[in-house]
């Protein structure tokens, strides 16, 4: 064997090898960029959703678990100023909620928008923000987290980057994400993909998935 043909079944073998070692530490390439690699960390380990207490816009005050109830929770974060992604994200939220079978709604999964601008975001102001999106404030309640360490855990937890530009905006990531019924992060979903998040939510309430 030549040595050019030895270096090149080398170069081969290198290539294989990355290759390999890429796929094995990405999950099979889902954890390719730095956002999707996140998110992957954070299905892996299933943080679990810290006590807080929630402000709904019928200013009623009550803990997460007492809103819950052993129920699945379909998820988003937040803001009434936001003129760019969240009105979107909301609408799209509607859109899953209208798509699952009323038996389900409720009784099986509850929607719930957490503001994490709660000083400007009070219960009379996401009052008629839910109105926008046909929120009913029962099933699919708005609240904000007036504690700024409860809000600040739960950011931490659920992966949730909120960075304030100063001028009363936000810059932040933005997804829908689906606790268990045990409390704790099941799924990390694109809020974009609208027919996927509904399968999976499907799928979850069919299995009975915990979580």
């Amino acid at each position: 064997m030549s040595k050019k043909t030895r270096n090149y079944f080398a170069f081969i073998v290198v290539i294989l090898f990355g290759f390999v070692l890429f796929y094995s530490s990405t999950d099979g390439f889902r954890a390719f960029t730095a956002e999707s690699a996140r998110t992957y960390e954070l299905i892996k380990n299933k943080p679990e959703f810290p006590a807080v207490t929630l402000q709904d816009s019928k200013e009623r005050v009550y803990k997460f678990d007492e809103f819950a109830k052993g129920k699945y929770v379909f998820l988003t974060f937040m803001y009434t100023n936001c003129t760019t992604v969240c009105p979107q994200l909301e609408l799209n939220m509607a859109d899953v909620y209208n798509r699952l079978p009323d038996n389900y709604i409720g009784k099986e999964i509850l929607f719930l928008s957490i503001s994490f601008d709660p000083e400007n975001d009070d219960p009379a102001t996401l009052e008629k923000y839910r109105s926008y999106f046909n929120s009913d404030g029962e099933t699919w309640r708005m609240a904000r987290i007036k504690d700024e360490g409860e809000l600040k855990a739960l950011l931490t937890n659920l992966g949730v980057t909120v960075i304030p530009d100063g001028y009363g905006n936000f810059q932040h990531n933005t997804a829908f994400y689906l606790i268990g019924k045990e409390g704790h992060l099941l799924e990390v979903m694109d809020f974009t993909k609208i027919s996927d998040a509904v399968r999976t939510v499907e799928d979850y309430i069919e299995k009975g998935v915990e979580g």
